[in-house]
């Protein structure tokens, strides 16, 4: 039987996901950023960036636990009130004290929310959907991520650049207040599953169970997810490092300007998330698993012009549209290849895995993005005047990665 796509549990998830994701995508535009203000060091950019993941990679095996024994609208709502009681501590706050370590903690609590909130999201999904929809489903949520995502930081900029930090805050506070009410009137269908003593002692079992499903049944699941950890370590963190640093800090742009540029920068990442999220619904069809490592070789190859403009470019406006429309490109790629990966492994796992599984495939994935961006902001810092050094070493070590995923994508 064809079921219906947007059911009215499925569309107040996505809804949520809209209110929620954009509250998300503007505090952690905004923090950073002006950590990033204040200090204009790279290196302390991609030390405190790369403290906020550790709390996300540590709850993501927790948060895949959880939601396969607790009812996932639950986690949801209590999680986006956590949220919400967070931005509020850290506006009240800042007036006193290390804000630099303040702002350190703020955004580890942030990351970590969302490291333990995405898995119930993702874990939702076959609960609401029937199995033909899972493309367009995950489709749609990418979809949902990328537009708050590009609504985000483009009015987070300006919204920043023209009055400060203090009313970023406030209007994020209000959007997972608004998220935490909106999803508490989701019904998902839940069953309980026992557990097998203490929350440590579930970890481990839940996290081996999962493990051992990936080594022995879908081994194909691990050999791409260890291609996946070297192109968030070469790729991802490069931009994620790059990005804020190169606009803000080594183009010759005015303070304000740049910081409004950047946030457009980021709108177009999003964009391209959007743009490839709709593609990937558009053509799930024809889209076939086996050709998924093209999209990270034209993700690599994404990055070489972005290195060259650097280098030859005398006009700061010229070398920010080149590295804007760089970052798009690979966003749209990184993103069809993300939703073909999901889809696959959500058809592949049985529906008592599903959650665990796929807080496993996080964290393993996100453990190579701390390690990068702290590499990264290092390298940067090392190679000021020469920043098209990391930018060419990134394309040239993730192309070598996406070749070599390329021939495991090919046997699915």
């Amino acid at each position: 039987m064809n079921q219906k796509l947007f059911t009215k549990d499925f569309t107040l998830v996505v809804i949520g996901q809209i209110i929620s994701l954009f509250g998300n995508a503007t505090i952690r535009f905004a923090l950073p950023l002006y950590l990033l203000n204040l200090t204009g060091s790279s290196a302390l950019y991609g030390t405190v960036t790369a403290c906020a993941f550790v709390p996300a990679i540590l709850l993501s095996p927790i948060g895949g636990i959880v939601a396969d024994r607790v009812n996932k609208r639950n986690i949801m709502v209590a999680l986006d009130f956590f949220t919400a009681a967070v931005i509020l501590g850290f506006t009240l706050l800042m007036g006193g004290g290390n804000l630099v370590l303040l702002l350190t903690v703020t955004l580890m609590l942030l990351y970590g929310i969302a490291g333990a909130y995405q898995p119930s999201v993702q874990a939702s999904i076959p609960a609401l959907v029937g199995q033909e929809r899972f493309m367009e489903a995950n489709s749609v949520i990418n979809a949902v991520s990328s537009l708050a995502s590009l609504v985000g930081p483009v009015l987070g900029g300006m919204l920043y650049s023209a009055c400060g930090l203090e009313p970023v805050l406030w209007v994020c506070t209000v959007c997972f207040v608004l998220s935490a009410v909106m999803e508490i009137f989701i019904r998902i269908p839940f069953q309980r599953q026992g557990s097998e003593g203490g929350i440590l002692r579930t970890v481990r079992a839940d996290f081996a169970r999962s493990v051992r499903f990936i080594r022995k049944e879908k081994p194909v699941i691990g050999k791409a997810l260890l291609a996946v950890c070297g192109i968030n370590l070469f790729l991802s963190a490069m931009i994620v490092v790059a990005l804020p640093y190169l606009v803000t800090e080594v183009l010759d742009l005015e303070t304000a300007q740049a910081n409004r540029l950047y946030g457009f920068a980021q709108g177009a990442l999003a964009a391209g998330g959007l743009a490839g999220g709709i593609g990937a619904g558009l053509f799930a069809k024809k889209l076939a698993v086996r050709r998924v490592g093209n999209l990270i070789v034209a993700c690599a190859v994404s990055v070489f012009p972005m290195g060259a403009a650097l280098l030859l470019s005398s006009s700061a406006m010229a070398t920010y549209m080149v590295l804007t429309l760089c970052c798009f490109a690979v966003m749209v790629f990184s993103t069809m290849f993300s939703v073909q990966m999901m889809s696959f492994i959500q058809k592949e796992t049985p529906q008592n895995l599903i959650g665990k599984v796929i807080a496993v495939i996080l964290t393993v994935s996100m453990c190579a993005q701390p390690l990068g961006n702290a590499m990264y902001g290092i390298l940067f810092e090392v190679c000021e005047g020469t920043e098209y050094i990391p930018v060419f070493l990134s394309g040239a070590v993730s192309l070598a990665i996406a070749l070599g995923a390329g021939k495991v994508f090919r046997r699915l």
